[in-house]
């Protein structure tokens, strides 16, 4: 995972009231489109960068793509956060390793 598509997908409004809908349970693109009013290419734009970022998960039931969220990514992401803002182990504001 590559914190920068991370951002860029956090980014958007539009993506983000879609992970709000994922939190309740996956969904298939139509049970995602019926509630935005946009186009089947923008919806799939922001599905693919939600997808590049490793937020959603995608799975072929037949015919129908599912989506739903991947709660691993948002586990890293908090870690992140946290060591990113922590002050413990910071000396004279040096870099901490990977």
């Amino acid at each position: 995972m590559e914190m920068q598509h991370v951002f860029s997908a956090l980014s958007d409004p539009t993506r983000r009231a879609i992970l709000e809908l994922l939190k309740k349970g996956e969904l298939s693109v139509g049970g995602i489109a019926k509630h935005f009013d946009m186009t089947g290419a923008t919806l799939s734009h922001h599905l693919n960068k939600l997808k590049r970022a490793d937020l959603v998960v995608s799975k072929r039931k037949g015919q129908t793509i599912i989506y739903s969220i991947n709660t691993s990514v948002f586990e890293d992401m908090s870690g992140f956060l946290m060591n990113l803002f922590s002050t413990k182990g910071a000396k004279n504001g040096s870099v901490p390793k990977k």
